[in-house]
């Protein structure tokens, strides 16, 4: 099952897919959990979806897959399980704020509140690496290729080389 979640090709256009979406929620996740870009920071940000009807373990979560899941995907580590938790992330941001504005941002300032847009294109990006994998330049593909898989011959492989070895020593 592990070697599943770390198995990935050696695609740079996953690699970018992957890195961008990392940077973005590495971002997002650092001004919710560390204040960091003008963000508000983990109390300011426990509050405030408090006030919006989000409990606190659950915006922990929150803060959790933006800023963990943004770090792995920007090195390549469990990017699979990152994307999900930003998928999950953005889904519920859907659902629970974003559908009430309506699809588009609010470019114009018109608009009371986000659309929905940037929600859809980081949950398509995030369904790419958790379909895909990390991609080129990932730990998951080093993990991956340092492991080799095991199987139910796997011990009767080792075992017949073995054999073989002695056997050309003899």
């Amino acid at each position: 099952m592990f070697e599943k979640l770390f198995q990935t090709d050696n695609d740079y256009t996953l690699a970018v897919l992957r890195v961008v979406l990392g940077i973005v929620f590495f971002a997002h996740g650092a001004q919710k959990a560390l204040g960091w870009f003008g963000g508000p920071g983990f109390n300011g940000t426990i509050n405030f979806f408090q006030q919006i009807g989000i409990p606190a373990p659950l915006a922990v979560l929150a803060i959790a897959a933006e800023f963990l899941g943004g770090l792995g995907l920007l090195v390549g580590f469990l990017a699979r399980v990152a994307a999900l938790g930003i998928i999950i992330n953005m889904v519920v941001a859907i659902f629970m704020v974003h559908s009430q504005v309506g699809f588009f941002m609010n470019w114009a300032g018109n608009q009371k509140g986000e659309g929905f847009e940037f929600h859809l294109l980081a949950i398509g990006v995030g369904l790419a690496v958790l379909v895909k994998g990390a991609g080129a330049l990932s730990i998951d593909r080093l993990l991956a290729h340092r492991t080799p898989p095991v199987t139910a011959d796997s011990g009767r492989v080792a075992q017949s080389r073995e054999s073989g070895r002695r056997a050309s020593r003899i």
